[in-house]
């Protein structure tokens, strides 16, 4: 998949006529997977190019700070969720103060006709765009008219009785419902990390854990949760606690600590994805290690029974 920057780098010259789905794309959840499936098909047909559009950082980032949501997803881990969904191209647009001031049809006209030369351009209903988010799908499709190409509207997609929205997903996640956030993604909801040095504790009591540094920025609330671990591309059952370890840790720093099952090697600098499944617990101190170790034996015993269930 090529990725290209706005303004840094030039529409490569391979991409013909276009066919853009322009949004956030926090998540990749099953709205997002039904549009790309939907632009893939059209640009096949066509023989155009399929393109995702993008912002980055965030535009509610640079607008309205104060208001910015955590994300699902890094950057890193969207564009590679894209190029998998089978997208041909990302096209990211630096997102900055100057430009959050542009009118709606300097942004059509410098971005989407100027620079990537669109042929058709796909929105979600309640798409805005420009300074003060002027601009609609409306004015969207009047510009279009003027400038040359087509404009679509996406319905939003639901999901039993539910809208699918990226807002809902991290609700749900910051609610520790990740299963019903897995549901509506399609997917279990995911955080990256590289295995980082902890205190061995884990070891001393039977249950060695991978102690994980990530840069995603939404984590679920303190507990215990059913996970799966990815290492190398093999997926493992694992049980993972968020939390401060009030039992055997007084400084109040949050950990993610994973313990995957029937893994007992160094895994120290490994990256891992671990995907949530289901909350197990609250969080909690224990009156001794061997009450900690007996409650984390049944969090396990428990997640096996579980993943007796599922298919990894």
């Amino acid at each position: 998949m090529d990725v290209i920057h706005f303004p840094d780098d030039s529409r490569p010259a391979r991409w013909s006529n276009p066919v853009l789905a322009l949004g956030n794309f926090d998540g990749l959840h099953r709205g997002h997977q039904k549009i790309l499936d939907r632009l893939r098909r059209v640009a096949a047909e066509r023989g155009a190019t399929s393109v995702v559009m993008i912002f980055d950082p965030h535009p509610p980032r640079i607008v309205r700070p104060d208001k910015a949501p955590p994300l699902l997803m890094t950057k890193a881990q969207k564009l590679e969720a894209l190029a998998r969904a089978g997208v041909q191209g990302a096209a990211i647009v630096r997102f900055t103060p100057e430009l959050s001031r542009w009118s709606p049809e300097t942004f059509v006209q410098a971005v989407l006709v100027d620079w990537l030369h669109v042929a058709e351009v796909w929105v979600g209903a309640n798409f805005l765009f420009g300074h003060d988010r002027a601009g609609n799908f409306t004015l969207l499709r009047a510009l279009g008219a003027r400038y040359g190409f087509k404009t679509e509207k996406i319905d939003p997609v639901r999901y039993k009785d539910f809208v699918v929205s990226s807002t809902r997903i991290r609700r749900l996640v910051a609610e520790g419902r990740v299963d019903e956030a897995g549901a509506l993604l399609g997917r279990q909801y995911y955080v990256d990390g590289t295995a980082v040095r902890g205190d061995g504790r884990g070891r001393t009591i039977g249950f060695p854990t991978a102690n994980l540094c990530t840069e995603n920025e939404l984590l679920p609330p303190h507990g215990v949760y059913a996970t799966t671990a990815t290492i190398d591309g093999v997926v493992r059952p694992s049980v993972t606690n968020i939390g401060v370890r009030p039992t055997v840790d007084r400084s109040g720093r949050t950990t993610i600590e994973t313990h995957i099952f029937d893994v007992d090697r160094d895994l120290y600098g490994a990256t891992i994805r671990v995907g949530f499944v289901l909350r197990l617990r609250d969080e909690r101190a224990f009156d001794s290690v061997d009450a900690l170790r007996d409650q984390i034996a049944a969090d396990c015993d428990r997640a096996r029974v579980l993943f007796g269930h599922l298919s990894l």
